[in-house]
């Protein structure tokens, strides 16, 4: 027998994820429009984070509590102008937790946001926030409808074919024409910031010391291949196919990078090194000296980013014994692979995903091979790792539940380390 239960007089059904994000974004959109700061980090709940990602701040900013927030809103509030907050999709909630996806708009830019409420005093107050730029208005990129027409049909007299305007920038950048930024580091974040200033118009250049795009990844040791998921790895504008490898080797991305760099029309300078740079007060320029395939250049950039990367320079240890040791001594970066050690001792210092790629191989080709590990270390089965860790953010799982990359980027972005271990916790225990 079914049983139906009416509600009894007189009550209101609950109010659903969406109603809690919706009424919250207006309520704080209504502060804000009021300038009353107070209460809108009264919003907020006792414990909370704002994370901000050039919308308000125009840095990397995360603020935390009531205080912290408060502090943001009164340096940036007048001259941001946030408005037109409004969801983006339905809301969900787990745990007690709402998760919400917006927009809103300032001053000068388009910004996406993702907010997490939890009810505190009987009231939906914001846990976290994630507030990031994407489009600056005025400034969008020639994509989707805007897309450039390529073609110009009809007769013109004096007409110049994309390759000769290819060509004709190439000889000019550097010598008649100065990028406005250069770009110290080809690797793949100089190559995708490259990329990204092409499409808003912006004149740069990247300079990188190797001789092809993607020769950091080919020259690294043979069994080396991305340890995170291809989902994880996608490039701005070009993602990977449909049947790219989830663990791309080396060399594959090396190729990639370099086939990337030439199709998104990206200004790169190989067999280049920086030498020396300076900036001038007075001109608000850099003075920067390069070497060009035994050329000397100098160039006069607005802007200066150095891009080579987080672990460019080798960390060598050094104890006793290194300047009489008659064996071979090479930091990772340096490693030619296992072939030539077969039926040999090694020693590997450390033990992080090279020291175990190194390790593995050198024991697959018959070396006696030790791992020397200084401290613990986090080790996790991929497989598990995948499942457990990265499965709702970065998988066919993830794209399938409407989980893009770009997505699950904003809500890895939207925690704070200060409370990462509240999220990690229970996967980690899934994966035990």
């Amino acid at each position: 027998m079914t049983e139906i239960l009416d509600r009894p007089a007189g009550t209101a059904a609950a109010p659903t994820p969406s109603e809690r994000a919706t009424r919250w974004l207006g309520d704080f959109e209504a502060a804000l429009a009021a300038r009353d700061v107070r209460a809108a980090a009264g919003m907020f709940a006792t414990t909370s984070f704002w994370r901000d990602l050039v919308a308000f701040s125009w840095n990397l900013t995360t603020v935390e509590d009531r205080a912290g927030v408060a502090d943001l809103l009164e340096h940036t509030l007048e001259r941001v102008d946030p408005h037109g907050l409004v969801l983006e999709e339905e809301a969900s909630e787990d745990g007690g937790v709402v998760t919400a996806w917006f927009g809103l708009t300032t001053s000068v830019g388009r910004c996406r946001g993702l907010l997490r409420l939890r009810e505190e005093d009987g009231t939906d107050r914001a846990w976290t926030m994630l507030t990031t730029m994407y489009e600056l208005v005025g400034h969008e990129e020639p994509r989707g409808t805007r897309r450039p027409m390529g073609a110009e049909h009809g007769a013109r007299r004096d007409r110049s074919s994309w390759l000769e305007r290819r060509e004709a920038e190439d000889a000019a950048l550097g010598r008649t024409e100065q990028p406005y930024v250069l770009v110290v580091g080809g690797g793949q974040g100089g190559i995708a910031l490259g990329a990204r200033l092409r499409q808003l118009g912006v004149p740069a250049l990247v300079i990188d010391k190797h001789a092809r795009p993607g020769d950091q990844w080919r020259s690294r040791y043979k069994s080396l291949c991305l340890h995170d998921p291809v989902w994880y790895d996608h490039l701005p504008y070009l993602k990977f196919p449909d049947n790219w490898p989830v663990f791309a080797p080396k060399d594959k991305v090396g190729d990639w990078l370099e086939m990337y760099t030439r199709v998104m029309e990206v200004p790169y300078w190989s067999s280049t090194v920086a030498t020396s740079a300076s900036f001038s007060e007075e001109t608000g320029q850099w003075t920067v000296e390069v070497e060009r395939d035994g050329e000397a250049l100098t160039l006069r950039p607005t802007q200066l980013v150095m891009a080579t990367g987080m672990s460019g320079k080798p960390n060598l240890p050094s104890f006793p014994g290194m300047e009489v040791f008659r064996g071979d001594q090479h930091h990772s970066s340096a490693h030619p692979g296992p072939d030539a050690y077969a039926g040999k001792r090694a020693v590997v210092i450390g033990s992080n995903n090279s020291a175990f790629d190194i390790c593995g191989a050198l024991w697959e080709h018959g070396a006696d091979v030790t791992m020397v590990q200084r401290s613990s270390t986090h080790i996790v089965k991929s497989a598990s790792l995948m499942e457990h860790g990265l499965g709702d953010l970065y998988s066919e799982r993830a794209l399938a539940a409407g989980m893009t990359t770009e997505k699950a980027d904003l809500v890895f972005a939207s925690l704070p380390y200060r409370i990462m271990h509240e999220f990690q916790i229970p996967a980690y225990e899934k994966m035990a």
